[in-house]
């Protein structure tokens, strides 16, 4: 039961708290963009470190070299997803070019929920492997998925829903985190929590090296200040699992 609750609750962190980018991008749309432009690059930095020196690791002590195959899988699958069926991951830049349609936009939010229920599941799967490996996660995902929220926001604003309607939607998107988390703590076992954080590995470096990395040339920063931004992001990473015990 303390499982659930636990986990419930890094999940309210990774997901719904993230939604903050998606707020600030309705209210000032001067600081969504300052967010956005930084955010980007540090986000890489984080889901990169994350991937290979958290996730990869617990991935290959549970399952193994198998594991490697799993993850190989699941950066193709992200890959494959993305570019033929609908969006995993969206920038704020992407909303003047892409997506204005409604029939667009809906790709957009199915897209947006099979990604946060994906993370509910690293979350609950990580966590049960160890408690410090779920929060090191959970805050990757939270840092993540800001300027997530706010490509999403802008897109759906493009696509001509009220700011109501784009607040409720992207809140019931959110949700599924939980969804993906509960099915986890039901459904575990120690090869089945492999298994899943081997695919957390795959789509953490897809999303951060073949999604995030390419979109910093497309950001209004310099090139030094996003690449201050990305190390910014490996040395919060870096030290955020040295400060946080994870040992399996």
């Amino acid at each position: 039961m303390w499982d659930l609750i636990n986990v419930l609750a890094l999940a309210f962190l990774g997901s719904i708290i993230a939604l903050v980018g998606g707020v600030v991008f309705l209210l000032k749309k001067s600081w969504s963009n300052f967010l956005s432009a930084y955010s980007v690059p540090f986000a890489a930095g984080v889901m990169i470190t994350v991937a290979l020196l958290s996730l990869l690791p617990e991935a290959m002590e549970l399952g193994g070299e198998k594991s490697l195959l799993v993850i190989l899988f699941a950066f193709l699958f992200s890959y494959l997803f993305e570019n033929f069926f609908c969006d995993l991951h969206h920038h704020q830049h992407e909303c003047r070019h892409h997506h204005q349609s409604k029939n667009s936009a809906v790709l957009v939010i199915v897209g947006d929920s099979i990604h946060n229920f994906i993370d509910g599941l690293a979350i609950a799967a990580t966590y049960l492997v160890n408690p410090g490996l779920g929060l090191i996660t959970t805050l990757s995902t939270f840092l993540h998925e800001v300027p997530h929220e706010i490509g999403d926001f802008g897109i759906l604003l493009k696509a001509g829903y009220s700011r109501k309607k784009v607040l409720m939607i992207n809140f019931f998107s959110a949700c599924t985190t939980f969804l993906g988390a509960s099915f986890v703590i039901v459904t575990h076992n120690e090869k089945s929590i492999a298994v899943m954080i081997a695919i957390a590995a795959g789509m953490f470096l897809y999303l951060g090296a073949s999604d995030f990395l390419p979109q910093i040339h497309e950001e209004k920063i310099s090139k030094n200040k996003a690449l201050l931004a990305l190390s910014l992001g490996v040395l919060a990473m870096l030290l955020t699992i040295f400060l946080i015990p994870h040992e399996h």
